[in-house]
C-alpha cells in the first residue's frame, strides 16, 4: 500500500527524527527525593507520564528473549520532537499513546491536562535542568538537539521555534535532493562529536535519499563513577545461573558496605550511587532464579514508587555481575500495539511541521549499549524515527548476590524521569 501511495504521490518525501544517548553513568533515584507532591508541578506531571510510556513500552518489548536494554527517555524525546508537528487525531494518539497531559475527556493520557505549547516548556525545563547539574555536579552530563533541513524547503516558523525555545535544536540546512549521502555523513559526524564517538554511523545508508526532509537529532552524554567504586581485586569468576537452570562463570563485583536496601517476600532491591549521590542504578533481584518474569509483570510507576519509599541505608553485603550489552529494535508496530496507528499511516497529520498533511511515520529504530564494571557504568542509546511524506528490612547484614536473572532501571533523582530500563539474563551476553 505504501508503494501505491509513493508512486501515486512523485512529491513524497520523507523526515527523519535521530535521537541519540550517550551516557557513561546511569541515572537513579533515591527514598525521599521523589518529585511527587498533591499539587504536582507541570515538570512533575510530564515526568509522570514519560514513565507510565516507560513501563507500558517495557511491558511490550519484554518478550524478546535474552538481555534487554533501552532509554524511554531517548524515545520520548524522539517522539516529542515529531509530536510538535502532530496535529488533529495524530495529535490525540500519539499524546495518548505516550501518556503526554496533552488530551482530556476519555482519552486523557493523565489527570492534569494542558496544552502543547506548555507540555514541550515543561520538557524543556527538564533538558535544562539536567544540563544545569551536568556542568557543575561532579559528573559528566551533556544533551544537544539539532534539526537538518531540505535547504529552502520552508518549514512553519512556528515549529521550528518550539523546538528551538524549548529544546534548543537550531536548523542546519543541508541538500538531501542532490547530496544525500553527504547529509549523513554530516549528521553522522554530529552524532559521534556529541557523544564521544559511542555512537557510530547512526544513519546507514539508505535510510536518507532525495526524499528526505527533515533529520531531527538529539544527543545526551553523561560519565561519571560509582559513589563507592568497587575494588578490581575482589572481582572473582563465580557462577551465575540463567533462567533455565545452567550455570556459567561470570565476573562478579563485590564489597560490603552501605547502600538504600529493600527485601520483601519475593525480590531485593539494591541502590547504588554514582558520585555526588544525584544519580543511582537500583537493581530489582527477584529471589527465584526464574522469578524475572513474574517481577516484570507488577513492574508498574505505582508499585516502584511504593518500593523505593521502602527502600533505607544499610549495611549490605553486595556481588554484582560485570556485564555489558547491546540491544536493538524497531519499534513501529510495538507504537502502533500502543494506539499510535494514524500517525504510521496515510492518515497523518503532521501539518504543523510544512502546513501539509503529506508527513507519516515510516520507521523507529532503537539502539542501545550499556557496560558496567567496578569504576561506574557507560551507555550508549540512539533512536532515528523516520517520516515520509506522502499523501498520509532485616535484623542481619542483608546478602545481595546477583547471581540470576535481575532488572534495572536508571532515574533521575530530582526530576523522577526514568532514563533507563533493562535486565540481564546472561552477563556474558
Amino acid at each position: 500500500m505504501e508503494n501505491d501511495n509513493r508512486a501515486a504521490n512523485m512529491k513524497a518525501f520523507k523526515l527523519v527524527l535521530i535521537l541519540t544517548i550517550v551516557t557513561a553513568t546511569m541515572a537513579g533515584l533515591q527514598p525521599g527525593k521523589q518529585a511527587y507532591a498533591k499539587e504536582k508541578t507541570d515538570k512533575q506531571i510530564v515526568v509522570a507520564g514519560n514513565n507510565e510510556f516507560a513501563f507500558e513500552l517495557y511491558a511490550k518489548l519484554r518478550s524478546k528473549e535474552g538481555n534487554l536494554f533501552f532509554s524511554p527517555y531517548s524515545i520520548s524525546t524522539a517522539l516529542a520532537l515529531a509530536y510538535c508537528g502532530a496535529r488533529g487525531e495524530t495529535e490525540t494518539e500519539m499524546a495518548t499513546a505516550l501518556h503526554l497531559p496533552t488530551v482530556s475527556g476519555k482519552k486523557a493520557a493523565v489527570k492534569d491536562t494542558f496544552g502543547q505549547m506548555r507540555f514541550h516548556s515543561a520538557f524543556g525545563k527538564i533538558i535544562k535542568d539536567l544540563n544545569g547539574r551536568g556542568e557543575k555536579g561532579g559528573y559528566e552530563l551533556r544533551i544537544g538537539n539539532a534539526l537538518w533541513g531540505q535547504k529552502d524547503y520552508g518549514f512553519i516558523e512556528e515549529f521550528l521555534e518550539l523546538i528551538e525555545t524549548n529544546y534548543g535544536g537550531k536548523l542546519n540546512e543541508v541538500d538531501f535532493i542532490m547530496a544525500a549521502e553527504a547529509a549523513r555523513e554530516t549528521i553522522n559526524r554530529w552524532v559521534e562529536k556529541k557523544t564521544n564517538n559511542k555512537i557510530n554511523n547512526l544513519i546507514q545508508k539508505g535510510v536518507l535519499d532525495s526524499m528526505t526532509r527533515l533529520v531531527l537529532t538529539n544527543a545526551i552524554y553523561f560519565k561519571g563513577n560509582w559513589a563507592r567504586q568497587f575494588e578490581k581485586d575482589k572481582t572473582k569468576d563465580a557462577p551465575f545461573t540463567l533462567v533455565d537452570g545452567k550455570k556459567l562463570d561470570a565476573a562478579m563485583m563485590n564489597q560490603t558496605a552501605e547502600f538504600g536496601y529493600l527485601e520483601t517476600e519475593s525480590f531485593q532491591g539494591l541502590e547504588l550511587p554514582y558520585v555526588d549521590d544525584e544519580l543511582s542504578m537500583i537493581i530489582m533481584l527477584p529471589k527465584k532464579i526464574d522469578g524475572l518474569d513474574e517481577f516484570e509483570k507488577k513492574l508498574t510507576v505505582e508499585n516502584l514508587s511504593k518500593w523505593l519509599s521502602k527502600l533505607y541505608k544499610r549495611e549490605v553485603v553486595v556481588s554484582v555481575p560485570k556485564f555489558k550489552m547491546t540491544s536493538q529494535f524497531g519499534l513501529a508496530s510495538v507504537l502502533k500495539s500502543m494506539g499510535m496507528t494514524d500517525a504510521f499511516s496515510s492518515n497523518a497529520n503532521f501539518s504543523g511541521i510544512n502546513g501539509k498533511r503529506d508527513l507519516f511515520i515510516s520507521a523507529v529504530i532503537h539502539k542501545a549499549y550499556v557496560d558496567v564494571n567496578e569504576e561506574g557504568t557507560e551507555a550508549a542509546a540512539a533512536t532515528a524515527v523516520t517520516m515520509k511524506l506522502t499523501s498520509i528490612g532485616p535484623t542481619r547484614i542483608p546478602v545481595f548476590r546477583a547471581d540470576h536473572p535481575f532488572l534495572f532501571l536508571i532515574r533521575d533523582n530530582h526530576s523522577g524521569s526514568i532514563l533507563f530500563i533493562g535486565r540481564v539474563m546472561n552477563p556474558n551476553g
